[in-house]
């Protein structure tokens, strides 16, 4: 009896130049093209929220200052 896959296949696309490149890095690295490709998604994610929280935390200072100064001005 065969255990389940339990990863996802997914299929994509690329411009020959950046085929040419991830085949580089694979030989160079000695990775397959699937864990390249799972360490720069992960990377990318990563990436990705912590842009999300410097926006979220930008956007509670900006309204913790306009809070701030309409105070200011109460006074």
């Amino acid at each position: 009896m065969t255990t389940p896959r339990r990863s996802k296949t997914i299929t994509f696309s690329l411009p020959p130049e950046m085929e040419a490149q991830v085949r580089s890095v694979i030989k160079e690295d000695d990775l397959s093209v699937s864990e390249l490709l799972r360490q720069a998604i992960r990377l990318f994610m990563e990436e990705r929220e912590w842009r999300r929280r410097e926006r979220l935390e930008w956007l509670r200072s900006r309204t913790t200052t306009a809070q701030n100064e309409t105070g200011r001005r109460d006074r």
